[in-house]
This record gives C-alpha cells, sequence and structure tokens, in this order.
C-alpha cells in the first residue's frame, strides 16, 4: 500500500514537473515571440526611415539632372538663335549688297547705252568720210591712169617686181656676210668653250687593271690558304668567282679577274680570314657572303656621295647602284666613275656657256655610260648607250637625258641639244693626254688599220698615222686624183674610217696633192 502510494504519488510528482517545464517554455515561447515582433518593427520602423532617406535623395538627384538638362537646352537654344540671328544679319548685309550692285548696274547699263548711241553717231560719221575718201582715192587713181597711160594693176605689178628684185639682192647680201661672219667666228667661239671647259676642270687619273695583289705576312699562310687537297682554294674560288693563282712570288697571292667587283670581294675576304685565322670551306662561304654585302652597301654609298657632289636630285635608287658599281669598271685603263663625274662636271659648263640647263646637262653626262656595268651576261649583246638609254627610260628620266644616253656614240638620232654637248665632253675626256691607257700591240694595230684603209683608195700614194693616230695624212698622186676628188677622197676615208673603226675622240684626215712643174734653165 505504502509502495503504491509512492509510485502514485511519484507519478502525480512527475507529472507535475512535466507540466511546469512546459508551461515554463510556453513562458518563455511567449517572450520571445513578443520580441520578435518589436524587433521586427524596429526593422520595419529603420526600413522606413531609410526609404524615406533614399526617395529624397534620388529626388534630389533628378531635380538637379533637369536642371542641368534644362541648362544645356537652354545654352543649345542660344547658340541656334545666334546662329539664326547672324545668319539673318549675313542675309540682310547681301540683300544690302545686291541691292547696291542692281543699282550701280542700272547705273553703268544707263552709262553704256549712252556710250552706244554716241558710238552709232561716230560710226555712222566715219563712214561718210570713208566713203568719201574711197571717191577721191578713185578719182586720183584714174586721172594718174590718164596722166601715165597705165592701169592701176600694171603699175602695181611693176613697182611689185622693182621691190623684189631689190629685196632678193640686199637678202642675199646681208646672207653672205652673215654667213661669212658666222664661219669666221663660229669655230672661234667653239674653241673659246672648248677651252674654257677644260681649263676650269680638274681631273683625276686612275688606272685599273684585271690582277690584284694580296700581301701575306709570311708564306707560311699559303698552305693555310690552300688547304688540306686544296679544298680551301677551290671553296675560295668557287665562291668569288675570281681565280687566285699561288705561285713562287714571296708573300704574296694573284687575284685575277675581269670583275673588278669580283676581285674586291676576294682581297677583302682573304684579309678578314688570314686576320681571323679560321680558314675552312663553310667559314669562307660566310665570309664572302658578307663582304658582298658590305661591298653592295660601299656601292650604295659611292653613289649617294656623287650625286650629291655633282648637286642632282630626285635620281631613282637603282641608278644611283648603277653609278657605284662605276667605281669598279674601267675603260681603257680609265676608272669609269671618274669619268663620267669628269663627262658631267664638262657638260655643266659647257650647257652653262651655251644658255642651257646645266643641271640636265649634269644628270646626263653622270649617267652617258651606266650601260657599261650590266647586271646580267644577256645584257652584254645590246649596246652599252641603248642599254643605258633603256634603263633611264625605265626609272624616269626625261626624255631628253634619255636622248643624250642613246646618242653619244650615234646609235640612235640626237633630238636635243643636251645630245651633242654629252658626246663632246666624253670625246674630250677619253681624249684627254693620259686619261686612257692602251695596249701596246692594240695601239700599233690601230695605226697599221689606219693606213690600210687610206691605201685601200685609188691614187694614194703615202699614208701615215700620226699624232698617235689622231691624225691620218694620205699623199696622192696629182695626175690620178684632181682638187676635187681630194676633198671627196678625205670624205670618204673619214667615213670608212668611221663605220669600220672603234677610238676613242676623232681621227682628221688631212689629203695632201701636189703639183710639181720642173723646167732647165740652159
Amino acid at each position: 500500500m505504502d509502495i503504491t502510494t509512492g509510485i502514485i504519488a511519484l507519478g502525480i510528482g512527475l507529472v507535475v514537473g512535466f507540466l511546469i517545464a512546459k508551461l515554463l517554455e510556453k513562458g518563455k515561447a511567449t517572450k520571445t515571440l513578443e520580441g520578435a515582433k518589436k524587433e521586427a518593427a524596429s526593422i520595419l520602423k529603420n526600413a522606413k526611415t531609410e526609404g524615406e532617406s533614399i526617395k529624397k535623395e534620388k529626388i534630389y538627384q533628378a531635380r538637379e539632372k533637369f536642371l542641368e538638362l534644362k541648362a544645356e537646352h537652354e545654352k543649345v537654344i542660344n547658340n541656334k538663335d545666334k546662329k539664326i540671328a547672324e545668319t539673318e544679319k549675313r542675309t540682310r548685309d547681301k540683300e544690302s549688297q545686291v541691292s547696291s550692285e542692281l543699282a550701280r548696274n542700272k547705273k553703268l547699263n544707263a552709262q553704256l547705252e549712252t556710250k552706244l548711241q554716241d558710238f552709232e553717231k561716230r560710226k555712222s560719221i566715219y563712214e561718210r568720210k570713208q566713203e568719201e575718201v574711197e571717191k577721191l582715192h578713185k578719182n586720183q587713181i584714174e586721172q594718174l591712169e590718164v596722166i601715165s597711160g597705165l592701169s592701176a594693176e600694171d603699175a602695181r605689178g611693176q613697182l611689185l617686181e622693182s621691190l623684189k628684185e631689190s629685196a632678193r639682192s640686199d637678202a642675199m647680201a646681208f646672207l653672205q656676210e652673215s654667213l661669212e661672219e658666222a664661219k669666221l667666228s663660229a669655230q672661234q667661239e667653239a674653241k673659246k668653250i672648248i677651252v674654257n671647259t677644260i681649263q676650269r676642270i680638274g681631273t683625276e687619273e686612275a688606272v685599273e687593271n684585271c690582277v690584284s695583289v694580296f700581301n701575306l705576312e709570311s708564306d707560311d699562310v699559303k698552305g693555310r690558304i690552300i688547304g688540306r687537297e686544296g679544298r680551301n682554294i677551290r671553296a675560295l674560288e668557287a665562291a668569288t668567282g675570281v681565280e687566285i693563282i699561288v705561285d713562287d712570288t714571296p708573300e704574296a697571292i694573284i687575284l685575277s679577274c675581269f670583275d673588278s667587283v669580283r676581285r674586291e670581294v676576294a682581297r677583302l675576304s682573304l684579309h678578314k680570314l688570314v686576320t681571323d685565322g679560321r680558314i675552312h670551306p663553310a667559314r669562307i662561304e660566310e665570309i664572302v657572303r658578307k663582304t658582298e654585302k658590305q661591298i653592295e652597301q660601299e656601292i650604295l654609298e659611292v653613289g649617294k656621295r656623287t650625286v650629291i657632289d655633282l648637286g642632282i636630285h630626285g635620281l631613282h635608287s637603282e641608278l644611283i647602284r648603277m653609278v657605284g658599281r662605276m667605281k669598279y669598271r674601267s675603260s681603257y685603263g680609265q676608272n669609269l666613275l671618274q669619268h663620267s663625274r669628269e663627262v658631267a662636271k664638262l657638260c655643266g659648263i659647257m650647257a652653262a656657256e651655251l644658255g642651257l640647263n646645266p643641271k640636265l646637262a649634269k644628270r646626263a653626262g653622270l649617267l652617258h655610260d651606266i650601260g657599261k656595268v650590266p647586271n646580267s651576261e644577256t645584257e652584254l649583246e645590246t649596246p652599252h648607250a641603248i642599254l643605258g638609254m633603256q634603263w633611264a627610260e625605265k626609272y624616269g628620266e626625261k626624255p631628253d637625258v634619255c636622248n643624250a644616253i642613246g646618242a653619244h656614240h650615234d646609235e640612235i638620232e640626237m633630238n636635243t641639244l643636251i645630245a651633242p654637248i654629252v658626246q663632246v665632253c666624253d670625246a674630250i675626256s677619253g681624249a684627254r693626254p693620259g686619261a686612257r691607257r692602251q695596249v701596246l700591240d692594240s695601239y700599233i694595230q690601230r695605226l697599221k688599220d689606219l693606213e690600210e684603209i687610206a691605201f685601200g683608195f685609188g691614187g694614194v700614194q703615202k699614208a701615215y698615222a700620226i699624232q698617235a693616230g689622231r691624225e691620218l695624212r694620205v699623199m696622192v698622186e696629182s695626175e690620178k686624183v684632181s682638187d676635187e676628188k681630194a676633198a671627196q677622197l678625205s670624205f670618204e676615208i673619214s667615213q670608212k674610217i668611221q663605220t669600220d673603226m672603234t677610238y676613242p675622240g676623232q681621227v682628221k684626215v688631212t689629203v695632201i696633192r701636189e703639183t710639181r712643174s720642173v723646167h732647165l734653165a740652159k
């Protein structure tokens, strides 16, 4: 009983405790809910406050933006109003100007009408006076015809014939005097111009050979240049196109080639290889390539310096390169670049003396021999004057310059005054003493050819080539050759020499006919 009562009391106590716990939890939840409600109300209040402030700020920003746009709009409108006002002012000014012009034109028209009326009156008076003069002239002619017994046509014919005869005789006399004066002065003036031109030019002389000598410090280097079984020297010859001669000449190697550019490339390449000390086929090919680029750059620099020194502007870069290549070419032992510079200076001086364009003449003189530096073997078949003219035309030179280049050896007809100047200056530069060098055998052969050409004509007794081949004196038999025939023979021999031979300068042909009459006094 006591145990049961205790268990029941314990159960009741547990139930009461559980109920009390539930009541306590419910009270805590109620308090929490009330706190949450208060917090939510506070958050809503804060959100409304912030929303109001943001709304006010946005309204303020929108008002400011509106004011800015309104100000800009008013500014644009003011500018447009200002432009419209200016346009209206200009229009009013133009209208006033047009009105004044119209008033002035009306005044001028009125004056013109007055002048036209005055002109018509004067014209009618002039026509009346002209009719009166014609009547008087006709009456005078009729009276003269009656007095002289000749008609007007016959008298006019006789007068014209007499005037024609007088004018013809006066013209012939004047022409004869002019021709004689021109013959006397032309040769003197030409000599004077040429002498003055030659005196004002300073020249340099240079002799080019077909071989170059490369000096060595010792003969031990020759073996390294030749290489094992000659592989180095073969590689060097193949890369440069130059024949390398290694003989018993002490401390020297001979480089042989007709192309001066290749010979210079080989000389510089050898110098670099010997200085560096590494000589083998791969190194040789590398050094030769670098040296070729160096020479090409040097050619361009030489061309640029030349055209700057001569005051020539606007020359094509390819023509400048050809001018630079002329440094490594020679003609009869005369350096081609020095010859061309000399011809250019001579042309400029002579053109100035004759009142022509000296700059154009210099240009033609510098470029007249560019055909002697062809880029390929196929171009060697074309005469250098024609090839140079084609290049000049290709690179935009003027027709006067192109014609002067092509005609300086008479391959084409001369169409400008600069062409004969270039031809003469080329002959002066090539024919002056010491300018060109000839081999003795070819020099003697040229003298023999001159004399043989003279002996090929009938009536020639003796022929002598004198003054280093500049003059050919021909003595003829007086019985077979008359004076008229001697003059013709001189012309024919000169034409034969001109067509059959090549030579610098000119050859003077002198035909001498001697008549002797011998009698004895006893």
